[in-house]
């Protein structure tokens, strides 16, 4: 079992980037989604609301951000270091945690939506706790709820074999925004590391539990497009309680102040 790709995604809804390989901090991948599109009542901003988010092109520099997207002209924005503090919430439901307001950002991101927006940096990474599956240590930058998503290829294929015989398109990998796509692996192996541990390159991860899947999923990364699948062939096929199941989150076995690498081509091993 290889690492086949390895993604992160610089503005949490925003385009991925891809890279040959990436460094691996306790929050999760090195620039993986300290920044967020946050609404005036402080509320994060994702594909699930507003789709054209997969146009926002984030390309990270040492101490900031250029936000570029069709038709517009990029904007380099500095890391606030001193930016108005602001508690915000990654969504609605979930806890507060602190964040800086890029105010060179606002007007450029609020045109660029059509709607009020600001954009926030995560300064302090270790502010955010993972609410399950993880120890009181564990920290997240501004994920969905962990630090590293895993996908297999073999498991899209099989996904994909449902949706053709459905009479559906097939769906590429980017559906599912992960971070890091194994290959080489059976087809939903991934459900059998849950709970246990993985060693990829030079860092142990735990698993901590699949993942549930959104409305995310039938948004085309390219368009911006919205389709019924692959949601519905989930549900049919890979629904446990009230789960939509595809991919596996990873939580780093890495201390604060360490970091790890990882690359395409590492190898995966599950162990005892």
């Amino acid at each position: 079992m290889r690492i086949a790709s390895v993604h992160t995604y610089p503005v949490k809804g925003g385009h991925r980037l891809d890279h040959d390989g990436a460094r691996v901090e306790p929050w999760g991948l090195e620039s993986d989604r300290r920044w967020i599109v946050v609404d005036p009542e402080g509320v994060g901003i994702t594909q699930r609301q507003v789709p054209a988010l997969t146009g926002l092109h984030p390309l990270p520099f040492d101490g900031g951000v250029t936000l570029r997207a069709a038709g517009r002209d990029d904007l380099d924005v500095p890391a606030p270091v001193d930016g108005p503090k602001e508690f915000i919430r990654v969504f609605k439901s979930k806890t507060e945690v602190p964040g800086r307001i890029a105010a060179d950002a606002t007007e450029w991101i609020t045109e660029f939506l059509g709607r009020p927006a600001r954009l926030v940096w995560q300064a302090d990474p270790t502010s955010r706790t993972i609410e399950t599956h993880a120890l009181d240590s564990d920290r997240v930058s501004f994920a969905d709820g962990y630090p590293v998503l895993l996908a297999n290829t073999a498991s899209l294929d099989a996904l994909n074999d449902w949706l053709v015989e459905g009479g559906d398109d097939p769906v590429p990998m980017t559906r599912f925004r992960p971070n890091l796509v194994v290959s080489g692996a059976p087809a939903w192996a991934e459900d059998d590391w849950r709970g246990g541990r993985l060693r990829i390159g030079e860092v142990t991860y735990r698993a901590a539990k699949p993942c549930s899947r959104c409305v995310v999923t039938t948004t085309d990364q390219e368009t911006g497009e919205v389709f019924r699948q692959p949601l519905r062939a989930l549900g049919v096929h890979r629904r446990v309680g009230t789960e939509l199941r595809f991919a596996i989150n990873l939580i780093p076995d890495i201390t604060p102040g360490d970091t790890g690498f990882i690359r395409v081509g590492h190898n995966l091993a599950v162990l005892p």
